[in-house]
């Protein structure tokens, strides 16, 4: 990690540089407040539609977020949005920093395995993320980002049950422009950590007149630590993050385009900041552990998109190649002794190339299309537990998965103000896999090809046994997913549609088998299949979306029903052993419903007051495996409560402005959003505590063109947030961990892991443009 002298430096040199710009040529746009820029016309790409789409025209439910309402907001991650949309959550596992934990209406994935297939697909750019690790961490420059709610199925194929997040970054400009803003925040309590900083940049413009633009983009973000280990007194969760990118577009014609884009991220720094709730109250900052851990990851991202405008449409094409490496350490016990820490070696490299058009034949819309997606994932796990009679353990796999998909969809409009949708896509996937079980066994690389497991049914020697010790097996999965829908605009302020749409999330393997005879069981319930099966989605939705006669009213609503079939499930269970074991099963069939709204309403030109509100009704249909963990399956498992689900999420906005004349422009914000309490795991023995959020900002325009300065704080109740609830075996905790679970208190009662997330905070940002 770099020293504080090192980052005094980089900000130092950084100021020079503002002075500079602040001589520079003023903009000949005239400056706009905040509250302009988050009523403004906000265009979505969701629909793949010819051109972007007004969000209020297209006939889904979708939150849209564009440059501004990101600044607005202070979004540094994704997961930054976790409070600013109704039944969303983008939360952060925590295990390892970096892992997507989304959940949208109910569907999401609580599980660390790099195996695992999201339900909630992340694109950036177009380009389709085929795992959770390294989704939530920090990005800049964004020109958009658009949450989807509900089965994607048609034009963003599987994986896509609860939603999806389309994340746009910033495109090369036709005329010169930069921005440089600096940034450094701190915990409001002492002795809770140290500062944040921030520098990021960027430069764009013409290379070659009406040919060529590019644009370059830099970020440094050295976070000294939020929390204090009472372990050794030392900072807990310092890390340091870099991100270089570059884009260029060429028009080699009026009518074609290329673009192209590549990143490089870095990031290092401590290992999750895990807290035991065996030992301490959940409503605590608390953290004392022997293993600070350790985690680099790093990433190469290449996009290139080539848009051809043809007399009867266009044809778009999307490549894209991502390479992914992680490696992690973690103190999994959360204790001030070495009981149970991890660590893990990732790699990932996938291609993907989408070939679609788009075009108007009369009064049809036509979208058709085929993807592709080819992924090899390398994963090793190793355990070590001193107290376990077996204290060292190795295990993981590698995974080779196809993707196949083609797509079509048809907007037809029967009169001047109604139109029907049908869409049908096709798609299969191939998944070839090695696994090995974690067990006690030399430690080794299994990506490196040296682990003993090579082939089939290999064998290993544990306290002079042989046994098996992991499988090789490959399945395939073909399906069609449809959509009708039907659409009617009485006027352009009005929009009314209903939808049913199917979507899967993939079937596929578990890379942490420990519990043998468990996985085995599973083996009899499936069949003798070794892979999971797919999860179907059946989503039945009625939505409107209004506009005042003046513009100053909004209102989106949507009312949906979700049926869920062979419900795919990570179930979570302590294993005094093996720390924990996590089986990957098809547990249930459910049914999901409920409703949400996004509102704003202009009360005067300078005040704008913006609310959401989230409800969600879940319950089990039918069981068929035990995840209440009891022995049995009966009404006690139907009677728990399905993970991810908030009852209830909402939340206001309200934002004042004042023109202060030749002194500027004055900004402030005051954002509050609260989301019921939630079980993590499946038997319930793990809640997430509910939350109130509340984050302020005021900036200021100042005299000095192109130059703001902001002042902002977040979480300013203090409200503790955790990214997890990992159970741990009873004696892996303390006084508290007897391994019982009171639902009516203070749960759990168990020892749990339960990395934590920020607290209170403020910052100062600067920023300009020119």
């Amino acid at each position: 990690m770099p020293t504080k002298r090192l980052t005094r430096l980089l900000i130092g040199a950084s100021l020079p540089a503002i002075a500079v710009m602040a001589s520079a040529s003023a903009q000949d746009e005239p400056r706009r407040g905040s509250i302009d820029a988050l009523t403004d016309v906000i265009t979505v790409t969701a629909t793949k539609s010819q051109d972007p789409e007004d969000v209020q025209d297209v006939a889904l439910s979708v939150s849209a977020f564009n440059e501004a309402s990101l600044d607005a907001l202070n979004v540094r991650t994704l997961e930054d949005l976790s409070f600013s949309a109704p039944n969303v959550s983008l939360d952060d596992i925590g295990t390892a920093r970096g892992q997507a934990n989304f959940s949208i209406r109910g569907l999401g994935v609580n599980s660390s395995i790099g195996s695992i297939d999201p339900s909630v697909g992340v694109f950036v750019d177009g380009i389709y993320l085929g795992i959770n690790s390294g989704v939530v961490f920090d990005t800049f420059d964004l020109d958009s980002v658009e949450v989807l709610r509900g089965p994607q199925g048609i034009l963003f194929g599987r994986n896509t049950t609860g939603g999806a997040v389309l994340i746009n970054t910033g495109n090369p400009t036709d005329e010169f422009e930069a921005k440089v803003r600096v940034a450094t925040e701190s915990p409001v309590d002492d002795g809770r950590g140290g500062p944040n900083h921030f520098v990021m940049g960027t430069v764009s413009g013409p290379i070659i007149p009406g040919k060529l633009n590019g644009k370059f983009g830099a970020y440094y973000n050295q976070d000294e630590g939020y929390f204090e280990n009472q372990f050794d007194g030392s900072n807990l969760g310092e890390a340091l993050t870099y991100i270089v990118r570059g884009a260029l577009e060429y028009f080699p014609t009026d009518n074609l385009t290329f673009l192209l884009k590549t990143e490089y991220f870095s990031n290092e720094g401590d290992g999750p900041p895990g807290q035991n709730r065996g030992v301490f109250e959940r409503d605590s900052f608390d953290i004392s552990i022997d293993e600070p851990g350790d985690l680099q990851v790093e990433t190469t991202t290449v996009s290139l998109r080539t848009d051809w405008e043809l007399n009867f449409g266009t044809l778009t094409n999307i490549f894209g190649y991502r390479e992914f490496e992680q490696d992690t350490l973690g103190d999994i016990d959360a204790l001030p002794a070495f009981v149970f820490h991890s660590d893990t070696q990732s790699k990932q490299d996938q291609i993907s190339n989408e070939i679609r058009y788009a075009g108007t034949f009369g009064r049809a819309d036509v979208k058709a299309g085929f993807f592709y997606f080819q992924s090899d994932l390398e994963v090793t796990e190793n355990r070590t537990i001193p107290v376990s009679a077996l204290p060292n353990s190795t295990g993981g796999g590698v995974q080779d998965q196809t993707v196949l998909g083609a797509f079509a969809q048809v907007d037809y409009a029967l009169t001047d103000t109604l139109i029907a949708t049908g869409g049908l896509r096709w798609g299969y996937e191939e998944k070839d896999a090695s696994v090995t079980y974690v067990r006690p066994r030399e430690r080794c690389s299994i990506g490196a090809g040296t682990c003993p497991f090579t082939g089939t049914n290999p064998t290993l020697a544990m306290v002079g046994v042989t046994e098996d010790n992991g499988f090789e097996d490959d399945d395939s999965w073909e399906n069609l997913s449809p959509k009708l829908g039907l659409q009617w605009i009485p006027n352009d302020r009005r929009t009314y549609y209903a939808s049913w749409t199917r979507g899967f999330r993939s079937g596929g393997y578990n890379f942490r088998i420990t519990d043998v005879p468990a996985f085995e069981n599973q083996l009899v319930n499936q069949g003798g299949d070794i892979a999971t099966d797919e999860e179907q989605v059946d989503s039945f939705e009625i939505g409107t979306k209004l506009q005042s006669n003046d513009g100053r009213a909004q209102f989106n609503g949507a009312v949906f029903y979700t049926d869920v079939t062979d419900m795919q499930r990570e179930v979570n269970l302590a294993d005094p052993g093996a720390g924990v074991s996590q089986l990957i099963t098809n547990t249930a069939d459910a049914t999901i419903w409920g409703l949400e709204f996004e509102a704003r309403y202009r009360l005067t030109d300078s005040t704008l007051l913006m609310a959401n509100y989230g409800y969600i009704d879940a319950s089990y249909d039918e069981v068929r495996f035990d995840i209440s963990s009891d022995g049995v399956v009966n009404g006690a498992d139907e009677n728990l409560a399905i993970p991810r689900v908030p009852e209830n999420t909402y939340g206001f906005t309200l934002v004042q402005e004042a023109d202060l004349g030749e002194g500027g422009l004055v900004t402030a914000r005051l954002s509050f959003q609260h989301r019921d309490e939630f079980a993590y795991t499946d038997n319930n023995f793990g809640f997430i505590q509910p939350a109130d959020m509340l984050d302020f900002d005021v900036s200021w325009a100042t005299p000095v063109e192109g130059l703001t300065v902001s002042l902002y704080g977040e979480n300013m109740l203090d409200e503790v947030q955790a990214g997890g609830d990992t159970q741990l075996p009873p004696g892996f905790g303390g006084p508290r961990s007897d391994g019982t679970n009171d639902p009516f208190g203070d749960r759990p009662a168990n020892g749990t892991f339960s990395p934590l997330k920020r607290g209170r905070r403020v910052g100062l940002e600067a920023t300009f443009t020119f």
